[in-house]
């Protein structure tokens, strides 16, 4: 079953796919967010393409857990993900994804335009990695 991570901000959102198995997260490519229609429709793409049975969304909480206006954010957009998507949508907590994601981009000496171009990809698939690791405990 594959599942869509999707890190979302409000100038860009990354999105990651796992493989069929459900074991581990690649990063599928960032979206700039010029609107709610717009990233609809290229997100509309991406599920036609890859058929997921779920979408992980990242939740913003703050670091001591509470939930902020960034958070409310999420929400409304996983709203309209509604309107084209009818499947299951999940939150995690996505405290730090964006710190490991640049510390990950500082090791592979990513930087200039491509580490901007890659941060969000790079962060929804620590997000959805961290979902998939949780699903095999169970």
């Amino acid at each position: 079953m594959r599942i869509l991570g999707i890190d979302y901000g409000d100038a860009r959102v990354g999105i990651a796919v796992s493989d069929l198995l459900g074991f581990m997260a690649q990063g599928v490519r960032t979206i700039k967010n010029r609107g709610t229609e717009k990233l609809l429709t290229e997100l509309k793409e991406i599920l036609d393409e890859y058929k997921p049975e779920k979408i992980v969304v990242g939740l913003p909480k703050n670091m001591d857990g509470s939930e902020g206006f960034r958070v409310d954010a999420t929400h409304e957009f996983a709203d309209a993900l509604k309107t084209i998507y009818d499947g299951e949508i999940v939150f995690w907590d996505e405290r730090l994804s964006s710190v490991g994601a640049a510390r990950f981009l500082n090791e592979t000496n990513t930087r200039g335009k491509k580490r901007k171009d890659v941060l969000d990809t790079v962060a929804a698939c620590i997000i959805l990695d961290g979902y998939l690791s949780s699903q095999k405990n169970k």
